[in-house]
């Protein structure tokens, strides 16, 4: 379950995704599967092969995007999830969710 973010941020999420460009969301989250992490950043595409090749550059497993039409992604989460965010120059999301 995702909080913490606006409809706003979601449509635009969305709208940047289905153009085929990387789009990054961060946002609260609980999952029993992972006890102690508290946020997610999905960084969706709906271009396969341009998720595959960011994963790819990132040191990332391509294999492990949820491919779900029409907004696929991967789910970014623990001392990975902040490092991309840096370099990705997202320092507000770092930020804003308070990432270790």
């Amino acid at each position: 379950m995702a909080f913490g973010i606006t409809r706003e941020e979601l449509a635009l999420w969305k709208a940047t995704v289905s153009k085929g460009e990387i789009a990054y969301l961060t946002h609260y989250w609980l999952d029993p599967r992972f006890p102690g992490v508290k946020t997610v950043t999905k960084v969706g595409c709906a271009d396969l092969g341009v998720l595959s090749a960011w994963c790819e550059r990132n040191g990332l497993n391509p294999r492990y995007i949820h491919n779900r039409p029409p907004f696929p992604h991967f789910d970014l989460i623990g001392p990975r999830q902040k490092e991309i965010l840096l370099e990705a120059g997202l320092l507000e999301h770092v930020d804003r969710f308070r990432l270790p």
